[in-house]
């Protein structure tokens, strides 16, 4: 834990003290509220303006994305790999916020928080020591584990004074005599589905291998994280885990004045956290995450997503086309004949040229990768 750069010159811990704005750090709360309801991962969620009165000055409160563009109809795990804040607001407007305030309490990244639209792109205020405890449940299958600094406390004879693991163990006193190993409960308590904990994990590692931490996907496979970065460039966050380790990186002053233009969370905090895991993993290599037990797995668009059972998506078969029958309308039997010559020319006309049928490149739309809430 480094909670200062100089104790000296301060002894307030920034990691256990300092309550700031998570901004985009706290998205993935919002998506697990929504995929512990009817969500999936590959749910569509419109990217488009959206507005709602009650904003400064009698104004309308108008999210906007960081590059003041917006993409269309879009998947969850798009959404969250790229950082769209009115795709947020908008599933946190379907799922309803008192659910993702009542996961968030549970989760821990929040003591108490308004139940109102803003808090879904972090606006409420948490420190670095409650958001990073909480990202550890989405790698722990979705079990809470509250960290500590001391493992055990034993007096000069030997006797256990404290111990952090509370868990129960009659067992592990006795002297080994062959019997079998001790059985103790799995560590911290389930606030989660581990489903949605692997859903989130996934797609989190979605935002290393494509989205808006990419800057350390040179680190390798098994890495999931999210940038944040509140307004006016006052704070900047990285939340990163693999199986093994979870790192919060808060960068910030104490006076949480501007940390200066285009200082967002993908260009300040990641690249602390790709320095700090590149010596972390040479003593505990990144492995793949556990995969629920009874999860449903299936590839949509190249990406192999899971599913709680009776949600997954179902691959349809072509309809079969009906001729109509009766009377019809007059443009919609030209429109067919026309669609029909199209379709029995085209092959032909390639067949004779002795090449495939080129289209045109769809131009592609810059993707926002700034993170910045």
């Amino acid at each position: 834990m480094v909670g200062g750069y100089s104790y000296a010159l301060s002894s307030f811990n920034r990691a256990t003290q300092a309550r700031r704005q998570s901004g985009s750090a706290y998205k993935p709360f919002v998506y697990a509220a929504a995929l512990e309801g009817d969500f999936t991962p590959v749910s569509i969620v419109l990217d488009a303006p959206i507005s709602f009165p009650g904003g400064a000055g009698g104004k309308p409160w108008t999210p906007s994305n960081y590059s003041r563009r917006y993409y269309g109809p879009q998947t969850l795990r798009r959404g969250l790999e790229l950082s769209r804040n009115v795709m947020t607001v908008r599933l946190a407007q379907a799922v309803g916020m008192r659910n993702i305030v009542e996961l968030s309490k549970r989760m821990g990244v929040v003591d108490d928080m308004d139940a109102n639209l803003a808090m879904s792109l972090g606006a409420g205020e948490t420190t670095p020591y409650q958001i990073t405890a909480a990202y550890a449940a989405f790698a722990n299958g979705g079990r809470r584990v509250d960290p500590y600094l001391i493992e055990v406390v034993q007096d000069r004879y030997g006797k256990t004074i404290q111990r952090a693991d509370r868990r129960n163990c009659r067992e592990c006193s006795r002297s080994f005599s062959g019997q079998e190993s001790p059985r103790l409960e799995d560590r911290g308590r389930q606030v989660i589905d581990p489903i949605t904990a692997y859903q989130i994990t996934s797609m989190l590692e979605g935002v290393v291998q494509r989205g808006t931490a990419a800057r350390v996907r040179n680190l390798g496979p098994h890495i999931a994280g999210k940038t944040g970065t509140t307004n006016e460039y006052r704070s900047a966050w990285f939340v990163g885990y693999s199986a093994d380790v979870v790192v919060g990186v808060f960068v910030g002053f104490d006076d949480n004045r501007s940390l200066g233009g285009g200082e967002a969370g993908a260009s300040t905090a990641v690249p602390i956290f790709g320095e700090f895991m590149q010596t972390a993993l040479q003593s505990r290599p990144a492995r793949p995450f556990v995969r629920p037990k009874n999860a449903i797995f299936k590839t949509v668009n190249g990406i192999e997503e899971a599913f709680r059972p009776g949600t997954e998506r179902e691959v349809r078969a072509d309809p079969v086309r009906v001729e109509p029958t009766g009377p019809q309308n007059y443009y919609d039997v030209l429109r067919r004949e026309q669609e029909a010559k199209a379709g029995a020319s085209t092959p032909a006309s390639a067949q004779q040229s002795g090449n495939t049928p080129v289209t045109a490149p769809r131009k592609e739309v810059p993707d926002d990768l700034s993170g910045l809430y």
